[in-house]
């Protein structure tokens, strides 16, 4: 289905035209989303709420960006994204959220930047290719915040992850990933980078430890809402 519009909302965003920043920092939870506006940006103004996705726009240090939730898995962010980057013409997405941890150096609070991400989702099969896309970040937006990460001095660590369609597998396949040097599994950032190549927009997934899927640790869901404030950090440094 092909949705077109002129200054009208679409199905799923009910912004108008004008009221999206071209910069978007994106997350998976609604509420998340909302601590952003309410603690970083200046002046924010809602300007969507369809099936609670909630939506801010302000200013951050006087430059406009856009906070928006995706929901979760790849046909959530694909559908946000895709409208976003054709529909209200944004320009960059960069996408914060948890993830659980593969690497054994990785801790609970540490940062991972997504270079490129893995999937076992069909979601390229659309794209027709007689091959594997490779979904990658975009470099500007990665270099700038390994720089702030340093500039910062937050624990970070740079590679691939794994974008699953599956949160509860019955056959995981963890050791697998992990032998082929995935650093950690989330559920949405190869869509984010596919509809970003496909649009020829700019892309960045970067994460927070939240669990570490080899000891097992983990957090409770306030702690994944309202501390995970590095990643944000990093994010508003790119504006």
């Amino acid at each position: 289905m092909i949705y077109t519009m002129s200054n009208t909302p679409t199905p799923h965003i009910g912004a108008r035209k004008g009221e999206i920043a071209p910069f978007v920092i994106m997350a998976g939870d609604p509420l998340r989303v909302r601590f952003m506006a309410e603690n970083y940006l200046e002046n924010p103004v809602q300007f969507n709420n369809v099936r609670g996705m909630l939506g801010y726009t302000g200013t951050y240090k006087g430059k406009p960006v856009s906070v928006m939730g995706h929901g979760m898995g790849i046909p959530s962010i694909s559908i946000y994204t895709y409208e976003l980057f054709h529909f209200y013409g944004v320009e960059s997405i960069v996408r914060i959220g948890s993830a659980g941890a593969y690497d054994e150096d990785l801790q609970i609070g540490d940062l991972v930047l997504a270079q490129g991400a893995c999937t076992d989702s069909n979601y390229g099969a659309q794209f027709q290719l007689n091959g594997t896309f490779c979904p990658i970040a975009d470099f500007h937006l990665l270099q700038k915040a390994v720089n702030s990460c340093e500039e910062f001095g937050y624990r970070y660590k740079i590679g691939n992850v794994l974008s699953s369609d599956v949160f509860y597998s019955a056959y995981p396949q963890t050791d697998k990933w992990i032998k082929m040097g995935v650093l950690a599994v989330e559920m949405e950032a190869a869509a984010l980078y596919m509809n970003a190549a496909w649009a020829k927009k700019k892309a960045l997934a970067l994460f927070t430890i939240s669990d570490h899927l080899i000891t097992g640790e983990a957090t409770t869901a306030e702690q994944r809402q309202n501390t995970f404030t590095h990643m944000m950090d990093v994010a508003l440094s790119l504006l």
